[in-house]
């Protein structure tokens, strides 16, 4: 598996594996799963899904520039895919949204992740919705941005 460094002093990385590869290789639920997530990441994001570091799907990028001189690029939505456990980030944070991750269904969420079991067990609206402000929310930051966003706002 080769990796493609896009920064220095980054992280994340893109991976050249092929999602449909990647996806393939899941258990039967996590590839259905998968394929709507990736459907639903495209549709609101309008690009390819793209393979970042060991198994993260990853839709558009941006890039980051702390003051502490770290910088990098990053997807801006994307989830990885597990057996038994899917891990959806927003790259904003979840504390910005805990009116509609209250209306989700099973589900829990650390700084900038929100962990579901299956799809079934949440609202697919729902969750459309709360991908499509954070996306749109990091789309107007302009690439300015500057600060762990799911640290500076709650």
């Amino acid at each position: 598996m080769t990796k493609t460094i896009l920064s220095s002093k980054s992280k994340s990385t893109q991976n050249t594996t092929s999602v449909k590869e990647f996806i393939a290789s899941l258990d039967e639920q996590t590839l259905k799963d998968s394929k709507v997530l990736v459907e639903m990441m495209q549709g609101i994001s309008g690009s390819k899904p793209k393979l970042w570091n060991v198994g993260t799907i990853g839709f558009d990028s941006y890039h980051y520039k702390y003051d502490s001189g770290r910088e990098g690029d990053s997807f801006i939505i994307g989830f990885y895919p597990r057996k038994g456990k899917i891990t959806v980030y927003m790259m904003d944070g979840t504390a910005r949204y805990s009116e509609l991750l209250a209306k989700l269904g099973r589900h829990t969420t650390t700084g900038y992740c929100v962990y579901i079991k299956h799809l079934g067990d949440v609202e697919l609206p729902i969750l459309e919705q709360i991908m499509q402000r954070s996306y749109e929310n990091i789309k107007s930051q302009d690439g300015h941005i500057n600060q762990i966003l799911w640290k500076a706002e709650k």
